[in-house]
């Protein structure tokens, strides 16, 4: 699906984003995984057959160095998954300045120099896909999330204008939208694969670190070649409507399907 296809991962140490270069890699990308993590960032590129830069994203130094050490690598850039991002959970009034700058610091002005590195190395290589993540805290108000889903909100806007922007150069540029999924970010909030139920969700589960990457990797794919501007909810419905008065759902009583990926996981 992605043969020979240069990608690079930001926010790929761990998480949706490890999982994310693994579905990469075994769909025959050759993926640049980068992060501030380094020890995490080093083994998940071994691991992988990755390579790994360290890289802050709300850095346009490290940015460009990023994208001059994946040229100088392999000669393109076909793809970019805009992954890397920080949360908190706080009420309005209770967030200081500070912290709600740095959160749209790595969040959207990440997202935006990433953009910016790209477009010029992708159109020389004949075009590419933009997969920027956001959030279901993008696509509708959470409270508790003013600097994340202002954040989230924000990427989901600059999105569609990178999409209109990059599209005389054959590079496309989609969003998606995870729900509560399953990663080091989330377990402080109770989100274990496989474990418990998730009611806002109309699935009534937790999602998997691997179903985002099923779907991220598609759009990076020649198979979404038709595909720009768009924004893809993984959420088990969540997004869709009110699920809190349907029944409580039971746990599943075998576990859930997941998305083919090199070694069955998530990251």
């Amino acid at each position: 699906m992605l043969d020979g296809k240069v990608v690079i991962i930001t926010g790929g140490a761990r998480g949706m984003g490890a999982a994310t270069a693994r579905r990469c890699v075994a769909a025959g990308a050759r993926v640049v995984l980068t992060d501030i993590l380094v020890e995490e960032g080093t083994a998940t590129a071994k691991d992988l057959g990755a390579r790994f830069v360290a890289h802050d994203v709300t850095s346009q130094d490290d940015w460009a160095a990023v994208v001059a050490e994946t040229l100088e690598e392999y000669g393109r850039l076909d793809g970019l998954v805009n992954n890397a991002g920080i949360a908190t959970v706080l009420p309005i009034e209770q967030q200081s300045l500070e912290e709600f700058e740095q959160v749209l610091r790595v969040n959207l002005a990440g997202a935006f120099l990433g953009l910016k590195a790209v477009v010029g190395p992708m159109r020389d290589s004949g075009g590419g896909a933009i997969v920027n993540v956001s959030s279901v805290a993008g696509l509708f108000a959470l409270p508790g999330t003013g600097g994340y889903g202002a954040s989230k909100w924000g990427v989901r806007g600059l999105t569609k204008i990178a999409a209109l922007e990059f599209a005389r150069d054959r590079i496309r540029v989609n969003s998606v939208h995870p729900g509560m999924i399953a990663t080091p970010m989330t377990r402080l909030l109770g989100a274990v694969p496989e474990e418990g139920t998730f009611g806002l969700a109309p699935a009534g589960r937790w999602g998997e670190a691997a179903e985002v990457a099923e779907a991220t990797a598609f759009l990076l794919s020649d198979a979404a070649s038709y595909v720009t501007g768009a924004e893809l909810a993984i959420d088990g419905g969540w997004s869709a409507g009110e699920a809190a008065i349907l029944p409580r759902p039971k746990p599943p009583s075998v576990p859930p399907m997941r998305p083919p990926t090199s070694d069955g996981g998530a990251g």
